[in-house]
């Protein structure tokens, strides 16, 4: 028998072709899922990338409790028109201690991965209050109530913990000053500490203009304010694609 007749009659069995399919979606599923097994991670780590500080994740769990989410992606896709509006693709590694990722399935507005440093935190402050006095086809609602909202520090030590537990590496340092590290990053005349040692690139200062006050507003702008600041992206990029090239 011919192997065009063997074909033809495998096509015509439905028994012996439902067979070979689940076999080769069994040596596939395998050759796929098998190597995960033997690895500890299955992202390339980059220089830079860090835990969030207590307040910059008071903030992240603000932006998500308010929906942020839902209309304001942080993934950059590797398109042309999505580099050269937002800035470069996004790296896995970026994300490997956010829980939950917020890279986002639809924009209403633009993507947020690398807005940390393009505007002051007036502009923020503004847009975040009257969002059409900044933007004015903005359909955005306002959040003016963030800077009456007095920031509840619940027990930042315990969030850190319970991150902890998921992977995020936070240091038994970090654990224990975390209620200093909350307060410190907001206030630019206390003392930080070793804040900056175990955070490169936090940043301290009073974020929302009102330095006699820590406000969900203060919170919410140190989170913005630190996204896509942490990592060299062009020499992670570089890395990335160099270990993907090697087979690492």
């Amino acid at each position: 028998m011919s192997l065009t007749e063997q074909h033809k009659k495998l096509e015509r069995n439905v028994t012996l072709l439902g067979v070979g399919a689940f076999i080769a979606v069994a040596i596939g599923g395998i050759v796929e899922i098998a190597p995960l097994f033997w690895i500890d991670n299955t992202i390339e780590e980059v220089e830079g990338m860090r835990p969030y500080t207590p307040l910059e994740q008071a903030g992240r769990d603000i932006y998500i409790r308010e929906g942020c989410y839902v209309c304001h992606s942080q993934m950059i896709r590797p398109f042309r028109d999505e580099v050269e509006r937002y800035g470069h693709y996004s790296l896995a590694a970026e994300s490997m201690y956010d829980h939950p990722f917020q890279w986002g399935s639809k924009r209403t507005g633009p993507d947020l991965a690398r807005v940390g440093g393009r505007y002051s935190d007036e502009w923020h402050v503004q847009h975040l209050v009257d969002p059409r006095s900044v933007v004015p086809e903005s359909i955005m609602p306002p959040y003016g109530f963030l800077a009456d909202n007095e920031l509840e520090m619940g027990d930042p030590a315990a969030r850190l913990e319970t991150l902890r537990g998921v992977g995020v590496p936070y240091s038994d340092a970090d654990v224990e000053n975390a209620e200093a590290d909350f307060l410190a990053q907001a206030d630019p005349m206390a003392d930080p500490g070793d804040l900056l040692d175990r955070y490169p690139k936090a940043q301290i200062r009073d974020y929302d203009g009102n330095p006699g006050k820590l406000t969900e507003m203060d919170a919410l702008v140190a989170y913005l304010q630190m996204l896509g600041t942490l990592v060299d992206v062009d020499s992670a990029a570089a890395q990335e694609e160099l270990a993907t090239e090697t087979g690492r």
